[in-house]
This record gives structure tokens, C-alpha cells and sequence, in this order.
């Protein structure tokens, strides 16, 4: 059975049966009819996904692989900020009539900074120290820019990786600020390790352990009942990951390279209501 499964239903229920609301508060969500989008909330969710074991994906309910690596490219390999260099419509609520989403995500990203080495951006600099100097302990990248935020159409909710080399394992720590548990939870889990398999292929490691710590991880009022039914659905195993080719350049990736082998999953029949 998929352990991405069981930490997943246990998250559920211990928000559902400990979780506390925040329905005598003002919140900024909303549905598509106008009405406030109030959670139920856990703060200070930190789980432990061990990629050399299997890959973190939910079976009780389907997660759109090939659209999550899709994202995950347009923010870290392409470094963008615009919609239309990506080939799903999740972040259009938030794009202006150019497409743009403001100085978020790919944009941080993408800005260099001096270091005694040279000129880097966030991600180039991940690289380098992977491949120069594994053993340091400031291998990070940090996209919450203070001084931006007032020019980001929506602030970052995942917004902090570390990474660190133990022998010959990438390890990584995901920061995330919020996650809607339900539309986002493994969503975020499931790019971050393909984020940490990436990293580790082009700098001869091997993928070890993410560990996500959320601060405040919520389920949303309109989304509990599908929850209460997604979580007693039957789990499956696990799928198998590979690649169709041996890439070397972490800018090579492409989502077709990434082999998704039997996935069995449940469906949600019905659509699912998002709350922004």
C-alpha cells in the first residue's frame, strides 16, 4: 500500500478530529459564489516521504502527475511567472490580461546574485554547490522576498527548499506557509520529490528524504465531505518512476522523460470545488 496513503489519511483525520476553525474570522478565500471559504486547521504538519523507497503519490484519489511536473518545470527549469509558458490553466485566477502572475515563484527564482564563485540565480547556485560542495550546509533557495510581495498576484504557499547531502543522498526540507490539503497537499509532495530526484540525477547522488513542514495545513468547509470519502477509499500500491533517458543537464528535463508505471488510482467523481 502507498505510504504517501497512510500519511495522507492520518493528516485528514487528525485535522478533522483536532483541528481547529476559523469560521468567527474574517479570511480573504472565497468560493466561486462569492462566499467566504472558511478551514479547519492544524498548525505545524511535518512528514517524512523516503523517495529511496517509493514514490509519494496518492492512490485513493488521482493526482495529475504530468500537469504537477509540468509546474514544477515552468518554476524551477523555465523560471517563469507567466501562464503562457505552461500547458495547464491552474494558475489563471491569478494571471493579469499579459499572462503574468506578478514577481512569484519562477520570477524569485531567476534573480542573480553575487557570491565569491560568481554571478548565480537560485537555481544554478543549487546546482553548483551540489557539484562543488556538497558537505556545506547553506544549500537553499528562498522565493518569500519581502520587498516583491506587494507585486505578487498570490504570496508563495510553498516558499523555502533546503537541501542536504548525507553521504550519498540529496536530502531536502520543503517549507510551505498553507496548503489546502485536499487540491494542493500532494500535489506539492509529489513535485518536491521529483524536484530532490532531479537534483540528485545530474549531481551524482541518489534521492533520500523530504521532509514538509506545512504551518498551517487546512481543509476547506465545502471540501470535508469529499475528504470523509476519499479516506476510506481502498490503497494500492505505490507506482514505479523511471526515465526514459539518462539526462545529465538539469535543464534537459522534460515531463515525458518521467515513466509513470501502474498507477491505480480511485477517481473523485466530481468536480472539485477551489477556493481563491
Amino acid at each position: 500500500m502507498s505510504k504517501a496513503d497512510k500519511i495522507f489519511i492520518q493528516n485528514m483525520k487528525d485535522i478533522l478530529e483536532n483541528g481547529v476553525w476559523d469560521t468567527n474570522m474574517t479570511v480573504r478565500p472565497r468560493w466561486e459564489d462569492g462566499t467566504p471559504a472558511h478551514t479547519i486547521k492544524k498548525f505545524g504538519l511535518v512528514n517524512r516521504y523516503d523517495l529511496s523507497e517509493e514514490l509519494p503519490i496518492l492512490t485513493i484519489r488521482k493526482t495529475n502527475f504530468n500537469a504537477a511536473v509540468d509546474e514544477l518545470l515552468w518554476i524551477w527549469q523555465k523560471k517563469s511567472n507567466n501562464v503562457n509558458d505552461l500547458n495547464s490553466h491552474i494558475w489563471d485566477a491569478w494571471a493579469d490580461e499579459t499572462g503574468s502572475i506578478g514577481k512569484a515563484y519562477g520570477y524569485q527564482l531567476a534573480q542573480k546574485h553575487i557570491y565569491k564563485e560568481g554571478e548565480f540565480d537560485q537555481v544554478d547556485r543549487v546546482l553548483f554547490d551540489l557539484k562543488n560542495n556538497p558537505a556545506s550546509r547553506r544549500i537553499l533557495t528562498n522565493i518569500y522576498n519581502f520587498q516583491d510581495l506587494h507585486e505578487m498576484h498570490l504570496y508563495p504557499c510553498a516558499y523555502s527548499m533546503t537541501f542536504n547531502v548525507s553521504g550519498n543522498k540529496l536530502n531536502g526540507i520543503l517549507n510551505q506557509r498553507s496548503n489546502d490539503m485536499l487540491v494542493a497537499n500532494n500535489w506539492n509532495v509529489l513535485q518536491y520529490s521529483v524536484l530532490l530526484m532531479m537534483f540528485a540525477k545530474v549531481s551524482g547522488l541518489e534521492a533520500g528524504e523530504l521532509v514538509h513542514v506545512i504551518a498551517d495545513a487546512h481543509i476547506y468547509d465545502r471540501h470535508i465531505p469529499i475528504v470523509k470519502e476519499i479516506i476510506e477509499k481502498e490503497q494500492y500500491d505505490a507506482p514505479t518512476l523511471t526515465l526514459a533517458r539518462d539526462v545529465t543537464d538539469f535543464y534537459d528535463f522534460k515531463v515525458e522523460d518521467f515513466i509513470l508505471s501502474d498507477y491505480k488510482f480511485h477517481l473523485l467523481g466530481k468536480k472539485l470545488p477551489v477556493a481563491v
